[in-house]
Order: structure tokens, then C-alpha cells, then sequence
């Protein structure tokens, strides 16, 4: 995207806020009309004090350089009140929608992407952003004007010496924009290596007991340190040469100003200007120069915050979930499914599922078993949708999932994971997640349920108690008794288990198959386990392998065939006894 491109969509979101842009522009006007009448007064004071020495004139004049004083002061106050509104505002839009599209990225985009990275951007980027963009309209636009406006009074003073100082003002800009073509891709590559490093450390600080686990403190150091010395080295000479723009020009800007003295100082003497009219030129060079100095620091900020805007649009414009207008009417499934000749991969080269055809007829219980890696969550997926099919057709109920939108089909099923979530909130918002509407009774009756009513109960607040992002305070056995519980309460007429009492003490757990059991009755279920003997009473049993259904039968019938099932089984059987 190039900064045009970038430009543009930064208008957009400014458009919104053109009225306080336009009030700015007035106190801009009037502030910088204040500021340079003050000069004009000055001269006005010293050729008084030059004819007359001291007057009731000079007061006058001394009182006027107050009020416009206090004029320009109360105006650029109020420049910094709205500029910093818009600036914030702007970001608060920026982050909301930003925020809005990682809610519609695909799954894959998840999978394929380092969350820290994704969180650089919303949140160092953006901050980067608002920095530049509040420098941009507090001193670019005040500069500009400045420059124009002092340019004009210079002109009504003394033309020769003005196109003097016009004729030099182009080697600053010159020298400002060599700098700034330096600047931006060194801030492209900091805007980079921050996400990977943000990503490092979001890495780290979620897995931490595994990293210790495994004594993997030294080598993730090294790691980090890596990262670490890359962007240390990229910032340095970002800043670096972000930091030559400023003296640079202020060099020339100070041979401006020189020059602007020798020839006023020689055209005072030849009496074309007064004393007092020289230092009011002399006062003006300097405001002319100065904006120079602003500008220049300014570009070197907005290179900065145009590689982040970047980056933050790169994440708007990833190509939503593709959604379908849905069935206006969608009553409650029965739990027929139907997979006719499904092929599915993630990577196109690394082939995974592979002419998948299935059958389930309603209230069936079907197991996933086969080797890791073989499709059995891949195949939950893409009940779910979080990808789709390749090729082949998915369906409940005839009805195909393809045409159905992503909300209405999993309203219809349940899923109960190995992995929990748990978000910041208290125990009764986790539960009826599913079921913003639920009762208190209906709740506490979900929790008895699944077991977890007991342990609530203990809780400080019982089900008012705030839990934190991902449940710290529980344990993983308890967090996944509430996902359970959320299940129970939804009671959806497909239900997906994968592993879903890995985490749940034994005795426990043979409550929640009995529970399950109940939970099950007329409802299709998919159950995805590692442990054999917990699906033995499954109706049909699907062994896969290498993404497709290998064997298929119940666990009598697949232990008299004798093949890859009987194999795990006796396996399995061996290892726990």
C-alpha cells in the first residue's frame, strides 16, 4: 500500500470531524494573525522610543502586545483542546473497526498469524499513528500558514530582501525530504520487528510453565535477545536519521536569518527601513525559518506514522469469512448429517482430507477415533465452519451449511473442547454465554448438571464472582466444567466433544458420561477421544487415518474385523493395564 493509498483512508476517517477541522482553521487564522501583528507593534514601540524616547504611545502600544499576547495563548489553548479531540477520536474509530474486522477474519487468518503481532498493531501502531497525527495538525498546519502569512507581511515590507529568503527556503526542504525517503523504511521495518516481538513476548508469558518445564529459559533469551538487538539496530538508525532533519535544517534556516540581517542591517543604513521596522523583519525571518524547523520534524514523525497507518489498514483489508444471505427461516435442526465426497487441506501442496463421505442419521452417537494428525479435529472444523470444504458438500438436515450464515448454524451445536476459555467477567456471564436470555434457576439447573454447582457454591460471590481473563483463579479441571455447563444450558440438538473431560478427575468424570448420557439422548453427537474405552457405547465408530474414514461400525463389530481400530484398541488396553 503505498502513502497515497495510506493518505487517503487517514481523510477518511478524519472527514467525520471537517466542522472542528474548519473551527480549527479559524483559531489557526486568528492565532497566527495575532502572533505576527505582535512584531509590527514591537517595531512601532522601538521607533518611538527611537524619536521620542518614553510616551503615553509606547503604554498604549505595551498594552495592545498584551491582549494579542493573551489572545494568541487562549487561541492555540483551544487549538490543542480540538486538535487532540479529533486526534483521539480518530483513533477510537480506527481501533473499534480494526476491532470490528478481527471479530469477521477467518479462522485461518488466526492460525496463520502470531497473535502479538496482531496486537501491535492495534495497539503500539495505532499509538504511533495518533503521535504523528496529533504533531501533523498541531504544527504542520499552524507552520504552513505561518509561512504564508509572514511571507506576505515580509513582501509588504521590503520585496528584494523577501525573494532573498524565498529563493534559500528550498534548500531546507530539499535536505528535509532526502532525510525523510531515509526515514520511512527503517520505521517500516521498527513497525515489524515489534510485532515479532510482541508476539515473542505474548508467547512467553502465556506459556510459562511449559517454558520451564522444559528449561527453555536460556534458549528463549537468546531468542528475545536476537529480536531484541534487530530492533534496537533498526530504531537506531530510524532515529537516527530522523534526528539529522531537525539541525540540518536549522543550519540553513540560521544562513537564512543571516543573510536576511546583513542585507536589512545595509538597507537600514541606506534608510529604506527604520530601526524599528529592521527588528520587525528581523522577528519575522525568524518566524518565517522556524516553521521550517517544525515542519521537518514533523515529516520525520508522519514517515513513522504512515508505515504504522500502514500496517493498521493491512489488517482492515484481509479478505473477511465469505457469508452466505442464510435461510430466512431456520427452525430448530433435527441432527441429520450428511458429507458427500469432502476434500479439505490446509496448505494446497499438503493433501489432508480426502473424498470424505459420511452419514449420521438423527440422536446417533459417533465417535472419532484414529492417530494424531489423522483429521479428527479438522473434520469438527468443518462441521463449524471455520474452514471450508475444498471441494464436496456438507449437510444437516438436507439442508446445506454452505447456504446457511455461520450464526444459524452454530446456534445448532454445541462444542465442548479440550482447550477452555473463559473471559473477564463473573461465573453466571460465563455460563450463559450462549444464552444471554437464561434465568437464574435455568442456570444453577445447567451447573448441577455438569457438577460445577458445588464448586461455585465455595466461590467468594458464588455466581457473582468476577473471574479474570481465563479463569486464573480456577483451575483447568473447574474451567472446563463451566464450558460444560455453558453446553448443558444451550442444550443444542447437535453436540461436538472433543476431549472433553481430559482435564476432569476421574470420579468426576464418570458423572459428567452419565450426565452426557442424558444430555445426548435424541440429540447427534460427535465425540472426538483419545481414550478408547470411553466410546464404546457409541453407535458408530469412525476410524481415520490419513484424513479419511478407514473402518466404520460399532466397537464389537470393529474388534471382529480384526484391523487398524482392533490395533489401537488392544494398544490402549495393553498401555493402561
Amino acid at each position: 500500500m503505498d502513502n497515497k493509498t495510506i493518505i487517503k483512508k487517514v481523510w477518511n476517517y478524519i472527514k467525520p470531524y471537517r466542522i472542528l477541522i474548519a473551527f480549527a482553521f479559524l483559531l489557526t487564522f486568528f492565532s497566527v494573525g495575532l502572533t505576527l501583528y505582535i512584531p509590527i507593534l514591537v517595531g512601532d514601540a522601538i521607533d518611538c522610543i527611537v524619536v521620542n524616547m518614553f510616551n503615553r504611545k509606547i503604554f498604549s502600544i505595551l498594552l495592545r502586545v498584551i491582549i494579542c499576547a493573551m489572545a494568541a495563548a487562549g487561541s492555540q489553548w483551544g487549538l490543542a483542546f480540538i486538535y487532540n479531540k479529533i486526534t483521539y477520536q480518530v483513533v477510537r474509530d480506527m481501533r473499534n473497526e480494526a476491532f470490528q474486522k478481527i471479530q469477521k477474519l477467518p479462522v485461518a487468518y488466526m492460525d496463520q498469524h502470531m497473535y502479538g503481532d496482531t496486537v501491535s498493531r492495534m495497539i503500539t501502531d495505532v499509538d504511533q499513528f495518533s503521535d504523528g497525527l496529533l504533531m501533523g495538525f498541531s504544527q504542520l498546519f499552524t507552520g504552513i500558514l505561518t509561512i504564508l502569512a509572514t511571507i506576505f507581511f515580509m513582501f509588504s515590507m521590503h520585496i528584494g530582501i523577501t525573494v532573498l529568503v524565498i529563493l534559500l527556503t528550498p534548500l531546507s526542504l530539499f535536505v528535509a525530504q532526502l532525510i525523510a525517503k531515509k526515514t520511512y523504511s527503517r520505521f517500516l521495518d521498527q513497525s515489524r520487528i515489534r510485532g515479532i516481538q510482541t508476539g515473542k513476548v505474548e508467547e512467553m508469558i502465556g506459556n510459562q510453565m511449559v517454558v520451564r518445564a522444559f528449561s527453555r529459559e536460556e534458549k528463549n533469551l537468546e531468542e528475545f535477545d536476537t529480536i531484541n538487538e534487530a530492533l534496537s539496530q533498526c530504531s537506531l538508525k530510524a532515529f537516527f536519521y530522523s534526528s539529522l532533519t531537525n539541525p540540518s535544517t536549522r543550519l540553513i534556516n540560521n544562513i537564512v536569518y543571516a543573510c536576511v540581517g546583513l542585507c536589512g542591517a545595509y538597507v537600514s543604513i541606506k534608510g529604506m527601513l527604520t530601526l524599528g521596522q529592521l527588528a520587525c523583519y528581523l522577528s519575522y525571518a525568524n518566524q518565517y525559518t522556524k516553521p521550517f524547523n517544525e515542519i521537518s520534524g514533523v515529516v520525520t514523525e508522519l514517515q513513522n506514522a504512515i508505515a504504522c497507518a500502514g500496517r493498521i489498514f493491512a489488517l482492515m483489508e484481509e479478505k473477511e469469512e465469505e457469508e452466505a444471505d442464510g435461510y430466512s427461516e431456520l427452525v430448530a435442526l433435527q441432527g441429520k448429517v450428511d458429507l458427500e465426497h469432502v476434500f479439505f487441506s490446509y496448505e494446497p501442496e499438503q493433501k489432508l482430507i480426502e473424498d470424505l463421505s459420511l452419514h449420521v442419521q438423527k440422536g446417533q452417537k459417533i465417535a472419532i477415533v484414529g492417530p494424531t494428525g489423522c483429521g479428527k479435529t479438522t473434520l469438527i472444523n468443518l462441521l463449524m465452519r471455520f474452514y471450508d470444504p475444498v471441494k464436496g458438500s456438507i449437510r444437516l438436515d438436507d439442508l446445506s451449511i454452505q447456504q446457511m450464515k455461520r450464526q444459524q448454524l452454530r446456534n445448532q451445536i454445541g462444542m465442548v473442547l479440550q482447550e477452555t476459555w473463559i473471559k473477564t467477567g463473573t461465573v453466571l456471564e460465563n455460563i450463559t454465554m450462549g444464552r444471554p436470555d437464561a434465568t437464574r434457576e435455568e442456570v444453577i439447573s445447567a451447573a448441577k448438571a455438569s457438577y460445577s454447582h458445588s464448586f461455585i457454591k465455595r466461590l467468594p460471590q458464588g455466581y457473582d464472582t468476577l473471574l479474570t481473563e481465563n479463569g486464573e483463579a480456577l483451575s483447568q479441571g473447574q474451567r472446563q466444567l463451566l464450558c460444560i455447563a455453558r453446553v448443558m444450558l444451550c442444550l443444542p440438538p447437535i453436540l461436538i466433544l472433543d476431549e472433553a473431560t481430559s482435564s476432569i478427575d476421574t470420579r468426576t468424570e464418570k458423572k459428567i458420561q452419565q450426565a452426557f448420557q442424558k444430555m445426548m439422548e435424541g440429540r447427534t453427537s460427535f465425540i472426538v477421544a483419545h481414550r478408547l474405552s470411553t466410546i464404546q457405547d457409541a453407535d458408530v465408530i469412525l476410524v481415520m487415518k490419513d484424513g479419511n474414514v478407514i473402518e466404520q461400525g460399532n466397537h464389537d463389530a470393529l474388534l471382529k474385523k480384526n484391523g487398524f481400530y482392533a490395533t489401537l484398541y488392544h494398544h490402549a488396553t495393553h498401555i493402561e493395564a
